[in-house]
Formats: C-alpha cells, sequence, structure tokens
C-alpha cells in the first residue's frame, strides 16, 4: 500500500482549480517549473537560516503544496491536450531536482548527517529511475512503493514538522535514514519487477 493510492480521490479535489487554470491560459509546463522553483526556494530559505528550527515547519506546507502542484500539471496535460515530449523531460527531472533539495536541509541536522541524506537523495532518484525506465522496455512509467515520491513526502514533511516545532531530536531518530535506504532499494526493486511481469504478460 502506498499513498499514491489516494491520488485519483486527491485528482477529484482539484480537479476545480485545474480547469479554471486551464481556462485562465496556465500550461502544464508552468506549473511543473514553478514547483521546481518553489522547491529550491524554500530549501535556500531553511538551508539559509542557521539554527532557527522552525522555518522547517515550511516543509510540510510546501510539500503538501508541491503535492497538490504535480497532480495539477499531470491533469492539465492529460485532460486538456498540453501533453509534450518537453513536459515529460520537466516532469522527470524536475521531481528529481525538487526531492533533492527539499531533504538536502535534513543534513544539517543531527542525528540525521551530510551522509546519510546524500545516500537518500540518491537513492530516491535511483528509484525514479527505475519508474521511468518502464516505457523503454516496453511496460508503463512504474509507481510502485513502499517509498514512492508522495511516501517519501509524507515522512519527510512529519520530520520538518517535528524539528519546526522544536520537538527533541534523539539519537535512535537517526535510525531512520538506514530504513528509509532499504525501502528506497526495495522500491527500485520493486518497480523493476513490475514492469518486467508487466511485459510479460503482454508476451
Amino acid at each position: 500500500m502506498t499513498i499514491y493510492a489516494l491520488k485519483p480521490r486527491f485528482q477529484n479535489l482539484l480537479r476545480p482549480v485545474v480547469g479554471r487554470l486551464a481556462h485562465a491560459g496556465v500550461t502544464a509546463n508552468q506549473v511543473t517549473l514553478a514547483a521546481a522553483i518553489g522547491s529550491v526556494l524554500v530549501a535556500l530559505v531553511i538551508m539559509g537560516t542557521d539554527e532557527t528550527r522552525w522555518v522547517f515547519l515550511l516543509l510540510p506546507l510546501w510539500l503538501l503544496l508541491r503535492m497538490a502542484l504535480n497532480a495539477i500539471d499531470g491533469m492539465l496535460a492529460r485532460e486538456f491536450g498540453q501533453q509534450s515530449r518537453l513536459g515529460a523531460y520537466l516532469n522527470e527531472i524536475c521531481d528529481v531536482i525538487s526531492d533533492a533539495v527539499l531533504y538536502a536541509p535534513f543534513a544539517m541536522v543531527e542525528p540525521f548527517g551530510p551522509i546519510g541524506i546524500a545516500l537518500v537523495i540518491f537513492l530516491s532518484a535511483l528509484t525514479e529511475f527505475a519508474g521511468v525506465l518502464g516505457p523503454m522496455v516496453g511496460a508503463s512509467r512504474r509507481y510502485d512503493g513502499p517509498l514512492g515520491k508522495s511516501d517519501r513526502a509524507f515522512l519527510f514533511g512529519t520530520l520538518g514538522f517535528w524539528i519546526g516545532i522544536g520537538a527533541p531530536l534523539p539519537a535512535c531518530l537517526g535510525l531512520i535514514v538506514p530504513v528509509v535506504a532499504v525501502l528506497l532499494a526495495v522500491t527500485m526493486v520493486n518497480r523493476i519487477r513490475a514492469g518486467l511481469r508487466e511485459i510479460e504478460k503482454k508476451a
């Protein structure tokens, strides 16, 4: 089970907003770029504010908004005839960039540390790479869990909230990093296996 399974309900809530944006001339690519630029700006604000934990409260707020923007750009593309090759590139590249910059501030927080967060960023990128390779081998774009993009957003949003309210950060909290690394590796394997099974069923 993954939070991604809730996406259809989330999209239904956003559909009236998407319609208004489309009629206003907003494009899917503009929304995609806005989400990436916003992610970079939020990360810079957090990392540029030393010893001020409350700024981490920006993370859960932005991650929720970013999830909405990610759903909106896809709906604009599919439901309003805005799909394009450039959009496909932007969608995947901007997602990886956004993930990387939004996870980066945790490298400044003990007990997480730069090495562990760098590993999480690297494995997150590999996980999305494994998903996007599906169409190249004849399968669909894979979103299998257990730790897809939406699940990571929930996890890091929760951690950002925890840090932002000044809650204690015991050393044992650092165990989250290796657990996340293992779950990302499992997610990557699941996406590869699911893609291969999909191809076999088509054969």
